[in-house]
């Protein structure tokens, strides 16, 4: 999963190492069920959040805003182009100076100590929030099915899809994301269970309203628990850009 930034140095450091996970486009594992068309479940919430359209898109732009415990907030203003693999930053380093750049993830190491350390580990979590649906297949989490299951901070139930990250490889292996999701498969609550055994251990949050940009969806608001402790992340000012046009297309 990740290596993280700072919290004021240790609270950040520890708070922040569940929301940052490796990006990757590894080999999709078996899944435990699937529908009659023959499409796994991890397909199917992928395919819903707009996956077959990904192609598509040359640039995808939006700001990733998180509440911490402890009263820290971040904003983080990221533009990435998934074809060239360039990501272009606005925010602040760990010391609160402001920090603007634009880097590609393949030649990561001609970039300073703060892009590396700090900027890319930031773009993977933001990402990985801001695009889950689709590390369903992306990532080498193997999905299963677990059926209908209570939600863990909402009423009701939902299908609970069980993603485990290997043992081995990546940034934190072991860690396992269970995914409830809705009769129209979209996600409507996630909890995120830690592999290694320091905190934060359990995560839990809310996958809400739901935005349109372009082919894509996006849920824009992530109210939760971490660890007893609410936290809240939002996605403002999201917008994607189609391959072959300069117009941006904003969610709504």
């Amino acid at each position: 999963m990740s290596t993280t930034r700072t919290l004021v140095r240790s609270e950040v450091s520890r708070l922040n190492l569940i929301f940052l996970l490796a990006f990757g486009l590894l080999l999709v594992l078996p899944t435990a069920s699937r529908a009659e068309d023959g499409t796994s479940i991890a397909q199917q919430v992928a395919k819903t959040f707009g996956l077959d359209s990904f192609v598509q898109i040359e640039t995808i732009r939006y700001t990733w805003n998180a509440e911490f415990p402890g009263g820290l907030k971040l904003s983080n203003k990221w533009e990435w182009s998934p074809k060239t693999g360039t990501v272009s930053y606005e925010g602040k380093d760990k010391q609160g100076n402001r920090v603007k750049v634009t880097y590609q993830r393949s030649q990561l190491d001609s970039q300073s100590d703060v892009v590396k350390k700090e900027v890319d580990p930031a773009f993977a979590n933001d990402q990985y929030w801001t695009l889950l649906p689709f590390h369903l297949l992306w990532d080498g989490a193997a999905a299963t099915d677990e059926g209908q299951q209570k939600l863990p901070i909402g009423d009701g139930t939902a299908q609970k899809v069980a993603m485990k990250y290997p043992s081995e490889g990546g940034y934190q292996p072991g860690d396992t994301w269970d995914l409830y999701v809705g009769p129209d498969k979209r996600i409507v609550e996630i909890t995120y269970h830690r592999g290694a055994p320091n905190p934060p251990h359990l995560v839990s949050a809310k996958y809400a309203d739901y935005k349109k940009a372009g082919p894509l969806l996006f849920s824009t608001d992530h109210p939760g628990i971490v660890d007893g402790k609410p936290f809240k992340i939002t996605l403002t000012d999201v917008s994607v850009k189609l391959t072959g046009s300069d117009k941006w297309i904003d969610a709504q």
